[in-house]
């Protein structure tokens, strides 16, 4: 039972009913029209804004209005006890305790589990999140993005939608080269004391390296690394490999799977770039041009050269996208471009990309190219996780220098575990910057949301413990819930009536830090309780 469904639906109807008679006017649509709980100061269940959003048509005041529709909202309703009339126009709703029993009924009854809508439609996405460089173990910069795609392909599941969570490799180019180089350079150190050149910058110094040199000196026991230009091809694939086993390493640590992970440079060995590139150019959105200088750049540096373009401004770019260079190589956007085709010839309803804050840049170029390859708008949706900054004792939390020059994934689940580390960062709003305070994630006190719910779920297992101690056999379907009549009983059943709103909102908005506030809200009703 979603009350706030059923009473808007009723509120629908009543506008309709009353539009027939030529009492009201309607407006376009309903999307304004909403039903919630209202704060805590006011002595009722439910409110909604309805008299306000038609006041201006109807050219009433939204007190008026609000008297004129209470009447009828009531009228014949054995639910409610007693509506109200609030300024500037809510009108709001107390239900009788016999109300309340039917919807704990309704949650004790229900085949399916409460939160969950069996009647929205299925649909088929595909969320790609973490796609980090293939270089080494994942920082805390990873973190947020991580944890955020993953909680959010959780709730679309739970909502009953088919889900993909994919990881794009990126194992082509320049920096694969340098870190394959690096990785070549620690091989030279262990085998022939060749000393490692830790001051050049292309190089990457982290003590990881020296590890997944070894596993490749112990695995291959027939390769000759006398030479670079001879293993480089193979040694590409076996240092990626070594580092995607440190990830994915880090993902389980973290509670994370995912079910794809898709290379870049099979899409580039397939082909893809060059067929994506044929039929943008089939749709005339595709030109040879030049480019201005892009900001990091002077004018008097920038060289204008003739280069492949996508047409990105005419879905609403600030400017065209280089996809070939001037010695006629790929750009990075094109093999991009390639692996979002890839998706879509995959046929999912929705893409879905969870982006760091240093690639928010890139989300009109992206999109862009999607609705030119789909025809359709909206089909991808992008969201950035904002930078976090580790707070320790006070002061922002130093790097450690034991795997390079940042603090890993394993850093932090040391230091707080993964329960934290999860909920604190989709505590707050991915498009905010979050300070994540490590002494705050491992106190053992109320301050600390994590204990705060993790403990109401412990107190409420510990009730079932000792009814077992005792005993006692509780069956929830034979219980007396006429008994719950107190105002502290009816503030938890109105906070659980909430779950499936936003557990909807949440999957609607991609936004699963409205889950997090929910379950304190709901785990402070128990404490009080």
């Amino acid at each position: 039972m979603n009350i706030f469904d059923i009473y808007l639906d009723k509120i629908k109807k009543i506008i309709l009913d009353q539009c027939k008679n030529g009492l009201l006017e309607a407006p376009e649509n309903f999307n304004s029209i909403n039903v919630d709980i209202p704060p805590k100061q006011f002595d009722c269940d439910i409110s909604t804004n309805v008299a306000m959003v038609l006041s201006k048509i109807n050219q009433k005041t939204p007190i008026d209005l609000a008297n004129q529709l209470s009447e009828l909202i009531k009228k014949d309703d054995i639910n409610i006890n007693s509506i109200s009339v609030a300024k500037p126009g809510f009108i709001n709703i107390k239900f009788e305790n016999t109300f309340w029993n039917l919807f704990l009924k309704d949650i004790i009854n229900s085949k399916v589990i409460y939160g969950s809508n069996p009647k929205e439609k299925k649909q088929k996405y595909l969320v790609e999140f973490v796609s980090a460089n293939p270089t080494g173990p994942l920082h805390v910069g990873h973190c947020r993005g991580a944890i955020l795609g993953d909680v959010i392909s959780n709730i679309l599941k739970f909502n009953n939608h088919d889900v993909v969570k994919e990881y794009y490799v990126n194992d082509y180019g320049n920096q694969i080269i340098n870190f394959t180089k690096s990785v070549y350079l620690r091989i030279r150190e262990i085998l022939n004391k060749e000393a490692f050149p830790k001051d050049n910058p292309e190089f990457y110094p982290g003590d990881y390296i020296i590890q997944i040199a070894n596993n490749i000196i112990n695995e291959n026991k027939k390769l000759d690394f006398n030479k670079f230009e001879t293993v480089e091809d193979e040694l590409v694939k076996l240092s990626v490999a070594e580092s995607l086993k440190l990830v994915k390493t880090n993902l389980n640590n973290l509670g994370i799977k995912h079910d794809n992970f898709v290379s870049e440079i099979s899409i580039i060995k397939n082909k893809e770039v060059e067929k994506v590139v044929n039929k943008l150019k089939e749709n005339k959105f595709v030109y040879e041009g030049k480019i201005e200088a892009p900001k990091s750049e002077t004018n008097s540096e920038w060289i204008k050269r003739n280069q492949l373009l996508f047409k990105s401004t005419d879905f609403g770019d600030d400017k065209d996208r280089a996809l070939q260079k001037s010695d006629k190589t790929w750009t990075y956007f094109a093999s991009d471009v390639a692996y979002h085709n890839n998706k879509l010839n995959r046929k999912f309803d929705t893409l879905i990309n969870i982006l760091g804050a240093d690639h928010s840049g890139y989300i009109k170029r992206i999109t862009a190219a999607v609705e030119a390859i789909s025809g359709k708008k909206n089909k991808l949706k992008c969201k950035v996780s904002q930078l976090v900054k580790l707070i320790k004792d006070g002061k922002p939390f130093k790097m450690s220098k034991r795997k390079g020059d940042y603090i890993t994934v394993e850093d932090l689940i040391n230091e707080v575990g993964k329960d934290a580390a999860r909920f604190f960062y989709v505590s707050r709003s991915h498009d905010q910057h979050l300070d994540f305070n490590l002494d705050l994630a491992k106190s053992k006190n109320n301050e600390n949301p994590v204990y705060y719910i993790q403990y109401a779920h412990a107190r409420i297992c510990s009730v079932f413990k000792q009814a077992d101690e005792k005993e006692l056999e509780l069956d929830v379907s034979q219980a007396n819930l006429s008994l719950l009549t107190e105002e502290i009983e009816k503030d938890i059943l109105r906070e659980l009536s909430r779950f499936r709103s936003v557990l909807e909102s949440s999957a609607i908005q991609y936004e699963p830090h409205q889950l997090a506030y929910y379950l304190r809200d709901l785990s402070n009703h128990f404490h009080s309780y």
